[in-house]
């Protein structure tokens, strides 16, 4: 009996969760590959004509499409909800307030410095993501780089806490004695001929450092006695066995997690927050944007639309011509309208991922006593990662990520840790650093919580599209419901990344470019 693709995807990622579902359907050609940047579309100086745009949102959408249509020669309003730019890319730092909804405010109250901030939303920047990054260029930005990948970092499962380095090699060396012994006994014959046989097991020894075509050990695994001086030579220990390691959900994700074309070992930060990129955008259309102005009503006019809105002073009115909406779809979906009867079905259609981050003050003993810098520790626990600051090395002090649960374990963990107590994340996550770092959990101290889908005005981290939808509503949103137009990261084949969120508002600076010059 055969099987379809949807449940053989939907098996693959409850088997092995978010990063064995984001490789194989890679593989199958279902993700588009990165390809190279074009830069921003060149609008022209006059290209705006006189027009009026209205954008809702300040995320990285809107501020991107008011960046550039500003430079064009439009006129622009931005209405933004919060109290600030940046949206869901948004950097906790001591004085902020959170705000969860149906949940306690927090008052962040670590000490001050550069690197005393928890990037509540996204936390880094792969390599290929060249319009997010031209923009840090464009702006002066200032840069570092992310450690998303350390083999130092451990990996928790079944209560079994290992090196990552270990479970990496053990595996490796597993598989390369297993494919070296069916090549020994002939099973692929048909393919090799006797000199390729030969090159092909020298290689798979030289690979998974095996001994006769087996894997006993090795000390690319780490050491059981480090080397040292004089009689210290290094002894490695005993390998994992391959049951054990199969009990783990995150042999899918972690182990491979580096090779998913947007998780490389070394990606880039902002130096002192992610919201730095928004700030930058910001301070380059500051007179257009409006905090603090919470959208009512979406209507379309005889010359465009009307945008009714509340802020500080009450019931206000905005019209314009076009209109860019970058809303989380959830949002959006509650808010009245004009929209056509197919785009409000489309919005509604549209569900979005759970994702819940808790960040500690600490003193960085993952460095100073065990000499780990930067890097994901994973577990099989609710809050799923250990999240270690590749900024401020050195320090006495620094923000541990404790927990970003957002379903790389699979869809259980994340529902599960977000409707957990703030005290119950914070126990859980301060029990499994406590695993990976014998002694020091208590050193953490002043906890803080947020979980995207019980933050107001995002309601989930981002959009997950069904394969089928993409032609469907996905399609819909692509198209403007007169004068208004969708961006957003779920706009875009590169959900919940800045760069989703980039490239979307340039596809609808297009379109409104296009209706403009054709007059």
């Amino acid at each position: 009996m055969g099987i379809s693709r949807r449940r053989f995807l939907t098996s693959v990622g409850k088997a092995g969760g978010y990063g064995a579902l984001y490789t194989t359907m890679m593989g199958m050609g279902l993700l588009a590959a990165p390809r190279a940047y074009a830069g921003a579309p060149k609008l022209g100086l006059a290209g705006g004509k006189g027009a009026s745009v209205a954008i809702l949102g300040a995320g990285v959408a809107g501020l991107v499409a008011a960046y550039e249509l500003r430079k064009a020669g439009y006129t622009v309003t931005v209405l933004e909800a919060r109290d600030r730019p940046g949206g869901r890319a948004w950097s906790v730092r001591s004085g902020t307030k959170i705000v969860q909804t149906d949940r306690p405010d927090q008052v962040v109250d670590w000490a001050e410095g550069r690197n005393a901030y928890f990037n509540a939303g996204p936390a880094r920047i792969p390599q290929w993501h060249h319009a997010i990054l031209g923009y840090c260029q464009e702006l002066g930005v200032p840069l570092e780089v992310m450690v998303n990948a350390n083999r130092s970092a451990k990996l928790d499962f079944g209560g079994q806490v290992v090196s990552e380095r270990q479970a990496v090699n053990d595996t490796r060396g597993a598989f390369t004695e297993l494919l070296a012994k069916a090549v020994d006994k002939g099973a692929l014959d048909q393919e090799l001929t006797g000199v390729d046989k030969q090159k092909l097991l020298g290689y798979l020894s030289a690979y998974g450092d095996l001994s006769k075509n087996t894997y006993a050990g090795s000390t690319r695994a780490g050491f059981l006695a480090s080397p040292g001086g004089y009689d210290h030579p290094p002894k490695g220990g005993p390998p994992l066995r391959m049951a054990d390691m199969m009990k783990s959900q995150f042999w899918g994700a972690s182990l491979i997690f580096e090779e998913i074309i947007d998780m490389q070992a070394t990606m880039l930060q902002p130096v002192g927050g992610m919201d730095r990129i928004s700030y930058a955008l910001y301070e380059a259309v500051k007179p257009a944007v409006k905090f603090e102005a919470v959208v009512r009503e979406l209507r379309k006019t005889s010359k465009g639309v009307k945008i009714v809105y509340a802020d500080k002073a009450g019931a206000q009115t905005l019209e314009a011509d076009y209109c860019i909406c970058t809303i989380p779809l959830p949002v959006l979906a509650k808010i009245p309208s004009d929209f056509a009867p197919r785009v409000k079905q489309a919005i509604a259609a549209a569900e979005y991922h759970h994702g819940t981050k808790v960040a500690w003050e600490s003193r960085r003993f993952w460095e100073q006593d065990d000499f780990q810098y930067g890097g994901l520790g994973w577990t099989d626990e609710a809050n799923e990662l250990v999240w270690y600051p590749s900024g401020g090395i050195g320090e006495k002090t620094g923000i541990l990520v404790g927990a970003y649960s957002i379903g790389f374990s699979g869809p259980d963990a994340p529902p599960k840790y977000a409707a957990m107590s703030f005290d119950e994340r914070f126990a859980v996550s301060r029990r499994v650093i406590e695993k990976f770092h014998p002694g020091h959990g208590k050193e953490l101290t002043k906890p803080f919580t947020v979980s995207w889908k019980q933050t107001p005005f995002s309601e989930g981290v981002a959009v997950g599209w069904k394969e089928e939808q993409r032609a469907t509503d996905y399609a819909e949103l692509c198209k403007p419901d007169g004068a208004f137009y969708f961006a957003g990261e779920h706009m875009s084949y590169i959900n919940a990344w800045q760069e989703g969120a980039a490239l979307s508002a340039h596809e609808a600076l297009k379109l409104i470019q296009a209706r403009v010059s054709a007059g």
